[in-house]
């Protein structure tokens, strides 16, 4: 006899097209309506999920979270899924994925001694393979997910096996049902499904009133026991998801192996209200850079480690990771209060690395006369070769028509360093700003002291236009920047041309006001191209009045870099360029100032390369993904490159904070924004929005793009873009500050001795007083690294297969290490 395992949920989004008051309100409800019908209903199980919506319930009406602890320790409800909400499930970092997980088995653990095995994630728009790893290293053995639908992805049956990048295996279920059904219809969802799954000998089905809440309703409870009680055929059962998949076991069905990712579904959302995107990946990057300072600190006993302050700065980055907060597929005022609980994390975070960077200064001497202190705190175990920038104030205000010329020292050796113009603009020489090439010792503070020289005036850029182009060069590259377009024509590394001309234009794509991007799978169609102002129109856009300036121009150059900017227009909106090529090396920075106006529009920035034939790389959680290079759009995280592998030359772009592109024939290109409307959702033929009034769009208004690029050898640069990504993100700590010139200098917090593999979390132990050192293997390539803790004099040889994340205990008492599972239990 056939088994049917009928799994009823409340799917309640927290927020959507409601604020999170409303959704709460929604929670308290359908979990006491819930309750009632589970007391009332013998044999009925109610599935649910997401810390969020526990923790309401736990706060508002406690005495409903009491009934529900009684209920879930009778078995009639079942704790689901076990995360802390459902994220989106392409976006967040491996990392982000790993605290989800962390923080939501914690909860339930604690408040309910559950701990579910199926992971669930039915309403996110589309799942990366990083998921399988972290999932099966956290306790899960399946997955039920519900988007997205066959057409778009092609997957070997409803039940598979799903084959992570490190070969990590779970079951897969593909609920093409959905999550929800609607009132009243309920046995009509269930007996329409009986008739399509006769064969199958084990099955299930999920249902309960959606998308607003309701779970179940008395009248769907009685229809269906009905149905259950005078079933012969076969047997059907209110049942858990983690039932379901034991059955399916030990049926003995073979599943096929699945071994990609399981995408896409609304494109759109890759680039959607990219402000929350661009500010949870800052949130990400702070939270897990303090985690290595406060580490750092709290293992040499310089200060303790602020737990709690950290762990409420995270549950504000899982919120913001909600799979219609993080997509952009929300309200506006969901997308506003989105943004107020990023900046809450980011508060937080900001004054725990003051603490910590002060803490770490000890031990630096006092300054010398003359001589103004920058410290930089480098939170990776490996020296990095970087331009830092730093801000100071001089100790007095300087009224004369002179300029105070920063010099940067290190022990005593000068480096190569330039003044450029300061955030303000206070006409005054007091306020300073300085760039300087420097290679940061790992884990640790260093030191650099600035002396100043007065000169008569800001020293004026030496590189001038040549017929119509401005010509950039150093030892190894060459950059030459079209005066007529504003374009880089040139970008040539150790002799070979990594772009074609014209490069980085900022396309308008044609678009619509679906803000999901639902119906589509590209945004190829250009609708026109940003032109480079006049004279006299960028003069006037850019706010000067006392001369007239050139569209293409040199603001900034030096010792260190050169920097160049252009200003563009298409329609009402406008764009500031900048282009700043370095001295030495071949990693370039161009960064965009939009002020976008457009309607039903989409803006990309065009990357064109000579290699046709090239493939498609990108970083994703906790892996690396090839991707379509047939003009698709894709999602990949914080770096993405074009790879000719027949001269194995790569181009590498890196981002903080931008997720989508495209790349078809040679050329890449970076989405930008969108510009649909808030919550705009197709529904058969009906127009997406209201056409008699004035209907509020995404992303309209300012924002700031900053990408990097780089070229050159694939076999070298793919080695270790991981970790060039990662310090453009977690970026080293710059302050001047005067130390008091008392203690010891900190010892180092920790080193690896390879060049590619990562020191992803270096944090404070959930359940002791020990630390938790997470490590991952990017490149696809079995490595062995040693791990050295100073200070504990502890030196560790550690391997690591193709992908693999590795977690290892710090016990600090017995100075060893012992691997762990993500979720810091002993193997």
């Amino acid at each position: 006899m056939q088994t049917f395992h009928l799994i009823c949920n409340a799917h309640l989004d927290p927020v959507w097209l409601w604020e999170w008051e409303e959704g709460a309100a929604e929670a308290i409800s359908t979990f006491r309506v819930a309750a009632e019908l589970c007391e009332s209903f013998d044999g009925f199980i109610f599935n649910h999920n997401e810390v969020t919506l526990y923790k309401w319930v736990e706060e508002y009406e406690p005495e409903l979270f009491v009934r529900i602890q009684k209920l879930v320790r009778e078995g009639k409800w079942h704790i689901m899924g076990g995360w802390y909400l459902q994220p989106d499930c392409n976006m967040p970092s491996g990392e982000s994925f790993v605290r989800q997980m962390l923080l939501g088995r914690l909860y339930f653990k604690e408040k309910f001694n559950s701990q579910p095995t199926t992971a669930i994630n039915f309403d996110p728009f589309g799942h990366t393979r990083g998921l399988v790893q972290i999932m099966k290293k956290s306790g899960f053995d399946s997955y039920i997910f519900c988007r997205p639908d066959p057409v778009n992805c092609e997957l070997p049956g409803e039940d598979f096996i799903w084959v992570g990048y490190d070969g990590s295996e779970i079951i897969g279920h593909h609920a093409l049902e959905m999550y929800n059904s609607p009132k009243g219809q309920a046995d009509r969802k269930v007996k329409e499904w009986l008739e399509k799954k006769q064969q199958n000998p084990v099955g299930s089905l999920l249902w309960g009133i959606g998308n607003h809440g309701g779970g179940p309703s008395r009248l769907d409870l009685v229809q269906l026991q009905e149905m259950i009680s005078i079933s012969t055929d076969n047997r059907i059962v209110h049942s858990t998801p983690e039932a379901y998949f034991r059955e399916l076991i030990e049926s003995g069905t073979e599943l096929i192996r699945h071994e990609t990712d399981i995408n896409p579904w609304a494109v759109g959302c890759y680039t959607s209200q990219i402000r929350i995107k661009q500010k949870h990946r800052l949130l990400e990057n702070e939270i897990y850079m303090l985690e290595k300072m406060a580490s750092h600190a709290a293992l040499l006993n310089i200060t303790s480690y602020p737990y709690r302050d950290i762990h409420e700065a995270l549950c504000d980055l899982m919120v913001t990771e909600f799979h219609d907060v993080l997509p952009g597929s929300s309200i506006q005022p969901v997308e506003e209060a989105s943004l107020r609980l990023v900046d809450h994390g980011l508060e937080i975070i900001s004054r725990l690395k003051a603490r910590t960077f002060f803490a770490l200064s000890k031990g630096q001497r006092k300054a010398d006369e003359g001589e103004i202190p920058i410290l930089v705190y480098n939170p990776h175990p490996y020296p990095i070769s970087t331009i830092v920038e730093c801000e100071f104030q001089l100790s007095d205000q300087n009224w004369n028509d002179e300029f105070s010329l920063p010099i940067v020292y290190q022990d005593g050796l000068r480096l190569p360093s330039q003044a450029e113009k300061e955030q303000s603009n206070l006409n005054l020489d007091w306020r300073k700003r300085t760039v300087f090439e420097a290679v940061l010792s790992p884990g640790q503070m260093n030191r650099f002291d600035v002396r100043l020289e007065v000169l008569a005036s800001k020293p004026r850029p030496e590189l001038k236009p040549h017929n119509d182009r401005l010509t950039f060069r150093n030892e190894d590259m060459e950059v030459i920047v079209n005066c007529k377009t504003g374009l880089i024509d040139r970008y040539l590394v150790h002799g070979i041309d990594a772009l074609t001309p014209g490069a980085f234009m900022p396309l308008v794509i044609e678009d619509n006001d679906d803000a999901w991007g639902m119906n589509v799978q590209s945004f190829r169609q250009v609708a026109g191209a940003f032109e480079l102002m006049s004279a006299r129109e960028g003069t006037r856009f850019s706010g000067v009045t006392d001369q007239m300036l050139e569209s293409v121009r040199v603001i900034e150059d030096g010792e260190v870099r050169t920097v160049i900017e252009a200003v563009f227009q298409y329609g009402d909106s406008f764009v500031v360029q900048t282009y700043k090529l370095p001295k030495r090396g071949t990693l370039i920075e161009v960064q965009l100032r939009v002020h976008w106006n457009e309607k039903s529009k989409m803006m990309k920035l065009s990357v064109p390369t000579p290699y046709r034939q090239a493939s498609y790389q990108g970083q994703v959680a906790y892996g690396m993904d090839s991707l379509p290079s047939d003009g698709k759009e894709v999602i990949a995280q914080k770096w993405t490159a074009v790879h000719d592998q027949g001269s194995d030359f790569v181009l590498i772009e890196m981002n903080d904070g931008t997720y989508g592109s495209d790349y078809a024939n040679g050329e890449m290109r970076l989405s930008l924004l969108r510009s649909p409307g808030y919550s705009g959702h197709p529904i058969n033929d009906r127009t997406i929005m209201p056409q008699d009034r004035y209907s509020n769009r995404i992303d309209q208004g300012e924002r700031v793009y900053r990408f990097w690029f780089n070229a050159g050898k694939a076999s070298e640069l793919l080695t270790t873009v991981d970790r060039d990504a990662l310090t453009v993100n977690e970026k080293p700590f710059a302050l001047s500050f005067f130390p008091p010139g008392t203690g010891q200098i900190p010892e180092p917090s920790l080193t690896l001795s390879d060049s590619s593999i990562l020191i992803t979390t270096f944090k404070k132990a959930e359940r002791s007083e020990d630390y938790i050192i997470r490590l991952f293997e990017p490149t696809g390539q079995s490595r062995t690294t040693q791990l050295h803790v100073p200070s504990l004099n502890i030196k560790q040889e550690v391997m690591l297969g193709k992908f693999e994340i590795k977690t290892l205990k710090l016990h600090v008492l017995d100075k060893m290490l012992s691997e762990v599972s993500l979720m810091e239990s002993e193997e």
